[in-house]
């Protein structure tokens, strides 16, 4: 698993070893951030359900200036701090354990400027999250990764295969 693009671009990374977690796919980490485009420059990013946390390292690597990665497995979080390590990036960052959906209800109004989730594939999770942000836009702009099969109404949906994105903006 290697950051697309950016300072830190070709730059390995360590991912997980639960098996439970899947990495999002370099194409998809593409898209996300063409769409995002210009709004990552001086970005405060939030990586909700981060996994490896290899769209948060993504972001800073194209212009944020901070992350926060949300992640509640073990395996997940060793690897993320060991990839913040790597990249020489404490600075910029903070690691919360805790579950994903809960942080994010907890938030107040426009906190970040980007929020990126990718809940389990096998949950309905996506929908909450999205339900959260409708009554509380804890970011500008919400991209939410989920199967294509799950019904996420959104601003703007891209399918990629069996993995769509779903845009949400705050007003």
């Amino acid at each position: 698993m290697r950051i697309v693009a950016g300072e830190y671009r070709g730059r390995r990374l360590e991912k997980p070893s639960d098996k439970r977690v899947r990495v999002t796919t370099e194409r998809v980490r593409e898209a996300v951030f063409s769409i995002l485009g210009s709004k990552m420059e001086g970005a405060r990013f939030l990586d909700l359900f981060a996994g490896s946390g290899i769209i948060g390292l993504e972001a800073i690597s194209r212009g944020a200036i901070w992350v926060d990665f949300v992640e509640i497995l073990p395996a997940s979080l060793s690897a993320i701090s060991n990839n913040v390590k790597a990249l020489d990036l404490r600075a910029k960052t903070r690691i919360h354990r805790g579950d994903a959906l809960r942080y994010a209800e907890r938030l107040g109004v426009g906190g970040y400027d980007v929020a990126f989730a990718d809940p389990p594939f096998t949950s309905d999770l996506a929908v909450g999250l999205l339900e959260s942000f409708r009554h509380k836009a804890f970011a500008k702009t919400l991209c939410i990764e989920h199967r294509s099969t799950l019904t996420c109404t959104g601003d703007d949906t891209r399918r990629y295969g069996d993995i769509s994105l779903t845009f949400c903006y705050s007003l």
